[in-house]
């Protein structure tokens, strides 16, 4: 099987070709790399579990030589100051591995074969000397515990009995108590069942060596190494067996499950409550109003994973403790724990996150005591823009969610489409939770009032395109010119879309945060690739999302949609990939919550394909699965839930379908 196959989509007018493909995807499940003489590359990705996190950096070198740096992040282990970025991080170098000995001698002659990914790393590497020998690594992080394992499975290749042996080592390092928040730290790698043995020809051995962290006053953990890889694979398996897509694009369809694995591994256990985290090796044990109230919670629902929605009601819980009686803004982003907060920026416009993600979140769950619960952080929230509301109709803010690293003015584009957007989701969630007529009304007005003066005020023409200026005074186009589409302002679709696909701001890597800039953030990328497809560009926009999910996927750095660049080295926070799923969801899909049982459905099934799934889907208070299948010139839009089918009708392209299911 080829290591390198040659992409050939080419995006015409742009220069921008696909580039060749280091990855496969693996008939087994999972994407490959098989390594190739002479070849080179290095990459580095990100695990989690409940109170762990695993940044591997791993690469082969020309000669075929593993090396691997393992980076660990204990999210609950914190440091003093106790802040944004005081979770305790060590790495572990190769110095903290044992040597392998074959038959009394340091294995030798290591040629890398083969990298596998699928929610655990897999290495394969193949020893000549003294003997022939396999080598499987299995690398994972523990779904409950603070420690990471590296599962090492040792097969003899050759004709004769061999002698294989796993060294004794271990290596400790502990904290000074002062620097500590819970005092001293002991962190440790050791070999688990060190040892000499025998393997007859054809026969396999399997060693362990844990790296873990705790506090000075625990015991060191009990592990079983087996039944953690076990749990391992079943909770990854549980996020794919669940809002499974299926098109003809095997790419999109695997890009959709890694991207599941990523942002909804991404949950921790803090004395908070549970607490949904972006990683990257900087942000844990914290929510931000983006990230999490935002990007991530809204979709949730729609997976259906426990964990992951009592995390989301636990962020917006977290929020509403700093509802005030004066309308001061709530913090951008509550820290350490849940303890403290950050708000470094000012206000970014986090009102308007938070009410559009709660209420939307709310909507989707389906459940009454949760949405009841959520109602005053959601009118408090949508009080406090009615406040912010200027002279000239559009909410102002201090900035925008790239706090300051591009201008946003006093009031920008993206914080009264988000205030919009939250209008309506409160309308129709009031109306299901009986609330008064007049507020209601007054929340009905005010989207009117927003989107008018959205246009007004926000309408330009931009380096030659009829579209939005992010800000007053603003000359370049910027990325989040995009946000109006994504949540169905479709005044300006045309020579928006021409914009953000022009080569002023398409690059190799999605959009430029600003034309002329080489700095880009996949989470504007995917709400644009969102609102193009919302806009009716279908065939335009499954085109651009067909070659970012390659690249993402099987490119240079992989599996999972990433943070940015070059701040951050592309880390694959988790909520980019949950705005990756809502591509689908609220996209292709167009998926509009509108009740706690009811939702609209506008699907952009592409020219070439004749159908399209998506499959236990939980959301609405139910289990089901959309179809959207070709019937002549029309579509045939079928939901099916308990193997009855509950909803199923004929419409046009473009056209909206409205399923509501029984209390």
């Amino acid at each position: 099987m080829p290591a390198l196959m040659l992409g050939l989509l080419s995006l015409s007018g742009l220069g921008v070709v696909q580039a060749q493909d280091r990855w496969t995807i693996d008939p087994a499940g999972g994407i490959l790399w098989t390594v190739q003489a002479g070849d080179s590359h290095h990459d580095h990705i990100e695990m989690s579990g409940r109170k762990v996190s695993f940044i591997l950096n791993y690469g082969v070198a020309a000669d075929g030589q593993l090396s691997l740096r393992r980076q660990i992040v204990f999210p609950l282990l914190r440091t003093i100051p106790n802040d944004t970025h005081a979770s305790l991080i060590y790495t572990f170098g190769e110095d903290a591995m044992p040597r392998l000995l074959v038959d009394g001698r340091e294995a030798q002659g290591g040629t890398t074969l083969s990298i596998r990914h699928l929610g655990l790393m897999t290495v394969s590497t193949s020893y000549s000397r003294p003997r022939q020998i396999s080598l499987t690594r299995k690398l994972f992080p523990s779904t409950t515990g603070q420690f990471v394992l590296e599962r090492l499975t040792l097969r003899n290749e050759s004709p004769q009995t061999a002698k294989v042996e796993l060294e004794r080592t271990e290596k400790t390092a502990r904290t000074n108590a002062e620097s500590g928040v819970y005092g001293e730290y002991v962190i440790e790698s050791r070999t688990l069942d060190a040892g000499e043995r025998t393997l007859k020809p054809g026969e396999s051995t399997t060693f362990t060596v844990a790296f873990s962290g705790r506090k000075a006053s625990e015991p060191t953990p009990r592990i079983d190494s087996a039944a953690e890889e076990d749990a391992r694979r079943k909770l990854v398996g549980s996020y794919l067996s669940q809002l499974v897509l299926e098109t003809p694009d095997p790419v999109l369809n695997t890009a959709f499950g890694f991207a599941k694995i990523r942002t909804t591994e991404s949950v921790y256990e803090t004395k908070g409550g549970l607490m949904h985290g972006p990683g990257g090796g900087s942000y844990y044990a914290a929510i931000w109003a983006n990230d999490q109230a935002e990007y991530a919670d809204p979709f949730f629902p729609f997976l259906g994973d426990p964990t992951a929605n009592e995390a989301a009601v636990n962020s917006f819980r977290l929020f509403a403790k700093y509802m005030n009686p004066e309308y001061k803004p709530i913090p951008s982003s509550i820290i350490a724990e849940g303890t403290s907060y950050w708000n470094g920026a000012g206000d970014r416009g986090d009102m308007a996150m938070i009410a559009y993600g709660a209420a939307r979140f709310a909507l989707a769950y389906g459940d009454r005591k949760t949405a009841e619960e959520l109602w005053p952080l959601i009118e408090w929230s949508l009080e406090y823009c009615s406040r912010k509301v200027n002279q000239d109709g559009v909410v102002a803010s201090d900035s925008d969610e790239l706090e300051g690293r591009f201008p946003a003015g006093k009031a920008n584009l993206n914080t009264s489409s988000l205030y919009f957007d939250a209008l309506n989701s409160a309308v129709m969630l009031g109306h299901d939770l009986g609330r008064e007529h007049a507020l209601l009304d007054r929340y009905a007005e005010q989207s009117r009032q927003i989107r008018a003066a959205i246009d007004k005020y926000f309408h330009a023409r931009v380096e030659k395109y009829d579209t939005y200026r992010y800000y007053a005074g603003n000359t370049l186009l910027r990325a989040w010119i995009c946000t109006p589409l994504a949540m169905g302002i479709f005044d300006r679709a045309e020579g928006t879309v021409e914009a953000l696909f022009s080569p002023r701001l398409w690059t190799q890597d999605g959009l430029a945060s600003q034309a002329g800039d080489k700095t880009f953030w996949d989470r504007a990328t995917l709400y644009a690739l969102r609102g193009v497809l919302a806009a009716g560009e279908t065939q335009r926009a499954v085109k651009f999302l067909s070659y970012y999910s390659r690249r993402r996927l099987l490119g240079e750095h992989v599996p999972y949609p990433v943070e940015a660049w070059p701040e951050g080295n592309q880390r694959h926070l988790a909520a980019e990939s949950a705005l990756y799923c809502r591509v689908y969801t609220e996209g292709l899909f167009g998926i509009r919550p509108a009740g706690l049982r009811a939702f609209t459905l506008t699907p952009r099934l592409p020219a070439a394909w004749p159908e399209m799934k998506l499959k236990n889907v939980r959301a609405f208070g139910r289990a089901f699965d959309i179809r959207v299948k070709r019937e002549g010139e029309k579509q045939r839009v079928e939901v099916v839930s308990g193997g009855h089918s509950v909803f199923s009708r004929l419409i046009g392209d473009g056209d909206t379908a409205s399923v509501r299911f029984s209390e």
